[in-house]
């Protein structure tokens, strides 16, 4: 039995190595996105594998089926959307009224500052439940392009109107404010107001389309993006327009205060700017 044993060891020890010849070299190509396990917030439907061609296909197929499958009911996104439009016009519309408070503490870049970082730790907070659009019109986008199903754009939006409402009125319950600014009313003309409107809310989706949608992007700053993007248009278009960008952002405040000067600027330019920022990205999207 000791010499059967050592006999073993002996043949597994002496394997002839085999030699290493231009035919039996194997090749090994690793996808870093095959082993990524992270969900694509905005893309609810994945993209068919069959427009893509050869290995690209192939990776595309074998990531998405690496995806853990995480079905959130609608009631949960909805109260989401809720929650976190409540979330971002408490913190803006409160940021507002402590400049007019205090002669001006805030300024212009506190403002912009405060509903940039809103949108950032909302975004990290509630983009794998619901997207966390917080905005009817980046909703609208999502759904014409098919990031979206249909059924949920009214629940999406009636969610988030009722979440801006909510905190208008709260905010006006709290602080009383003397002055309504809180209101986004057109200090320009009205030709440029809504093209000041038109190009933000482009920008925004721009910016959403290519970080969110694309599986090619970079998605790991995406809530920082989008922080960003929101605090430059903010001072863009902020002393001129408010810098709206989204209906229920004047939809909330204008029914709290009863100022609805030129309104339909906001409900018109801000939905058409973020299709057409939409249908930008996706016209030059690899």
């Amino acid at each position: 039995m000791e010499e059967q044993k050592h006999g073993t060891d002996a043949t597994a020890v002496t394997i002839t190595p085999i030699e290493t010849t231009e035919s039996n070299k194997i090749s090994i190509t690793i996808s870093p996105r095959a082993a990524s396990s992270k969900l694509m917030p905005f893309e609810l439907f994945h993209a068919d594998p069959a427009e893509h061609s050869g290995i690209h296909a192939t990776h595309h197929h074998q990531w998405n089926h690496g995806l853990p499958k995480i079905m959130v009911p609608l009631i949960k996104k909805v109260l989401a959307e809720f929650l976190g439009t409540f979330i971002l016009i408490f913190t803006v519309l409160s940021t507002i009224i402590m400049n007019e408070q205090y002669d001006g503490v805030e300024s212009l870049l506190g403002i912009a500052i405060s509903a940039g970082l809103a949108v950032t730790v909302l975004l990290l907070s509630l983009i794998h439940i619901s997207g966390c659009h917080m905005n009817p019109a980046v909703s609208v986008a999502m759904a014409v392009f098919g990031h979206l199903p249909p059924a949920h754009l009214l629940p999406y939006v009636a969610a988030q109107i009722l979440g801006s409402i909510a905190a208008s009125f709260t905010v006006k319950g709290i602080y009383h404010p003397e002055n309504p600014g809180i209101a986004t009313v057109p200090r320009v003309g009205t030709v440029e107001a809504f093209f000041l409107e038109f190009i933000t809310t482009f920008v925004l989706l721009f910016i959403i389309t290519a970080l969110a949608t694309d599986p090619h992007a970079v998605k790991e700053l995406i809530a920082v993006a989008v922080g960003a993007t929101i605090m430059m248009n903010a001072l863009v278009a902020g002393p001129s327009t408010g810098a709206s960008m989204n209906p229920a952002r004047t939809i909330g405040p204008a029914i709290a205060t009863g100022r609805y000067t030129q309104i339909w600027i906001y409900m018109v330019a801000t939905p058409l700017g973020a299709v057409a920022g939409t249908g930008a990205y996706v016209a030059i999207k690899l």
